[in-house]
């Protein structure tokens, strides 16, 4: 078990050698200076903790209906789960909002994370203060992980918009094959349709 109470003495910038992904399994539950629930709500990009901001109802929503009617459409071999950790290498451990992973390992309820060739789809959806990590910095480490399928889902005049990303073997990169407001239909990973705005009402 890996021993995180020496990096607190860096507080609050990290620890020289950096947090790793097995250093969140091992977080205590207060702060540094005893605070509640201090970690319960932080990522792990390259080496560093990100702290969440609170959720909007608007992204709750999304969250909770994406999930449902992801893991209605799903093939048995799929399932979708929401605000678990993806592990993308030894120092980034992001926790989308959600993904669609292989069935065998959203079955184990002991997981705290999914490994990235476990996921065939991420989901994240932009709030005001995870604009630049969502639009950027995600996506890049999500496609050179080899996760093969990536949406965005931003929020114009109350209503959700999803961009649609497949990743390109060729150049590990992520290329956009659509924008879609009202309505969304895909045929990968998977055939799933569904009427966005009926989401958030």
């Amino acid at each position: 078990m890996p021993d995180v109470s020496s990096a607190f003495e860096y507080w609050p910038a990290p620890p020289p050698w950096g947090w790793s992904v097995d250093d969140l399994d091992h977080l205590p539950c207060e702060g540094p200076n005893g605070e509640p629930d201090f970690f319960r709500h932080v990522e792990l990009i390259d080496g560093a903790l990100v702290f969440m901001a609170p959720q909007q109802r608007f992204h709750q929503r999304l969250i909770q209906e994406f999930t449902k009617r992801l893991d209605d459409q799903a093939p048995g071999y799929l399932a979708a789960v929401h605000r678990m950790d993806v592990k993308l290498g030894p120092r980034t451990r992001p926790c989308p909002d959600l993904m669609v992973i292989d069935a065998e390992a959203a079955a184990d309820n002991a997981r705290t994370f999914y490994e990235s060739r476990e996921v065939h789809l991420v989901v994240e959806i932009v709030s005001p203060e995870s604009v630049e990590r969502d639009r950027k910095l995600k996506p890049l480490r999500y496609a050179e992980a080899g996760i093969p399928h990536f949406w965005r889902v931003e929020e114009s005049d109350g209503r959700p918009v999803v961009y649609v990303y497949e990743r390109d073997p060729a150049t590990g990169v992520y290329t956009p094959t659509g924008i879609h407001h009202g309505h969304l239909a895909v045929q990968v990973p998977f055939p799933f349709e569904v009427d966005l705005d009926q989401l958030v009402k």
